[in-house]
């Protein structure tokens, strides 16, 4: 039986809680598994800061490099004697970044991006797969790299399949590996990142490409639930949740699963497990094909940092399809993913994620034959299955900028 087992950054945020994860991780030493982690703690955010200084070139991004070695270099003091080959290792990671540093930064920043930030999961997975030799857990390291192949589309780049799974066949064929997530490259051998939070969908690649018998997915919470714990303190949780439920849960932005993840695994009926690794004895949520959960109770999901964006034509005129055929084509050269749209007469709106290095460009470009308007610091609530209640309840004290209804979904921009 394989297994892939995936952990993000919060499992691993610290000393205490790489012993945590060492110690569950053992429980499973007769089970042919391949471990994906992500980036350690809030290490992506911290390269972020890095790469942002560096393409600014604002002299900041040694200073910003330097919280991420003090962090790592806590990490292995508390886990490996000074004369172990880990701590050469780390250095040579960061080593790499600082390669980088010599060179002027490339005019994309989605290549600076990819380049710089994932070196925070070769960080964990190297620290992780020697931890976990040390204490008994045998395995081999696997650079992401060698298997999972993309296109150049960086910060988001797209699998392909055929050179993917056949790699992945290839060299993922021992008893324990390790590996990170979030990670592909290209033909030319440049490293690409599979967009934020995007190490579910690397354990869902692995598992379809190698016909695994179940995924986990560990996290900090019970399991899936019908709302953000952290936001709502009554908060359900799902014993089991349907393929397709799942999906619709997931595009809407419940921050438990990528949006990517679940379709490979639907497409070969490979079990998803969330669990908790503060609590790995108790079930979790199990997510497959067929589960017929009625009645639906109202989940909540709330994106933050939102920009609604509204788009007319400079004389006020029809909104027709060749404007909108423009400002999707304008939408697919920044890369911009949209939330929620909604067309008037006269006005075409969206609500995207303000990303600072491309909402600002797509504006300036819309702007070239649109009126724009735009309004920032948004939230956009989605409740799934709602009811009366629950809609008056989300609608309290807020002011509306837009609203839209399903059959199934209602969303609000406020």
């Amino acid at each position: 039986m394989l297994k892939v087992f995936k952990f993000g950054g919060a499992s691993i945020k610290d000393v205490e809680s790489i012993k945590n994860i060492g110690n569950l991780i053992q429980k499973f030493s007769d089970e042919k598994l391949v471990i994906v982690f992500s980036a350690m703690g809030k290490v992506t955010n911290m390269l972020e800061e890095v790469v942002d200084s560096y393409t600014l070139q604002n002299g900041k991004e040694v200073l910003s490099l330097d919280k991420v070695k003090a962090f790592h270099n806590t990490i292995i003091k508390g886990l490996f004697d000074k004369e172990e080959l880990i701590f050469d290792e780390i250095n040579n990671l960061f080593v790499e970044i600082e390669w980088i540093f010599e060179e002027i930064p490339h005019q994309g920043y989605a290549y600076n991006y990819d380049q710089i930030v994932s070196i925070g999961e070769f960080l964990s997975t190297k620290i992780m797969s020697s931890y976990l030799n040390k204490i008994g857990f045998k395995n081999t390291w696997v650079d992401a790299r060698d298997v999972i192949k993309t296109d150049n589309t960086y910060r988001n780049a797209k699998i392909d399949w055929d050179k993917t799974t056949s790699l992945i066949n290839k060299h993922l064929n021992y008893q324990h590996c390790i590996t990170q997530g979030f990670i592909g490259c290209t033909s030319e051998n440049f490293t690409t990142t599979l967009g934020r939070e995007g190490s579910d969908f690397t354990a869902a690649i692995l598992a379809y490409s190698l016909d695994a018998d179940e995924v986990v997915i560990w996290k900090d919470v019970p399991g899936m639930m019908n709302a953000d714990p952290k936001q709502f303190s009554e908060a359900k949780l799902f014993s089991d949740i349907s393929f397709d439920e799942a999906i619709e849960l997931a595009f809407f932005g419940a921050k438990v699963i990528h949006p990517k993840t679940i379709q490979p695994l639907k497409k070969k009926n490979i079990p998803l497990k969330v669990k908790s690794f503060i609590k790995a004895n108790d079930n979790g949520t199990l997510i497959f094909e067929g589960v017929n959960t009625i009645p639906f109770i109202p989940s909540y999901i709330v994106k933050e940092s939102q920009v609604l964006i509204s788009i007319s034509d400079e004389s006020l005129s029809f909104i027709v399809e060749n404007h909108i055929s423009q400002i999707f084509s304008l939408l697919s050269k920044h890369s911009v993913g949209v939330n929620m749209m909604q067309n008037s007469a006269i006005s075409f709106s969206i609500c995207v994620d303000n990303d600072r290095h491309k909402i600002p460009k797509l504006i300036i470009d819309l702007q070239k034959d649109f009126k724009v308007c735009y309004n920032e610091g948004l939230k956009l609530y989605t409740i799934r299955h709602y009811t009366p209640e629950s809609l008056e309840e989300l609608l309290m004290e807020k002011t509306i900028l837009l609203e839209q209804k399903s059959r199934n979904t209602v969303q609000i921009v406020a």
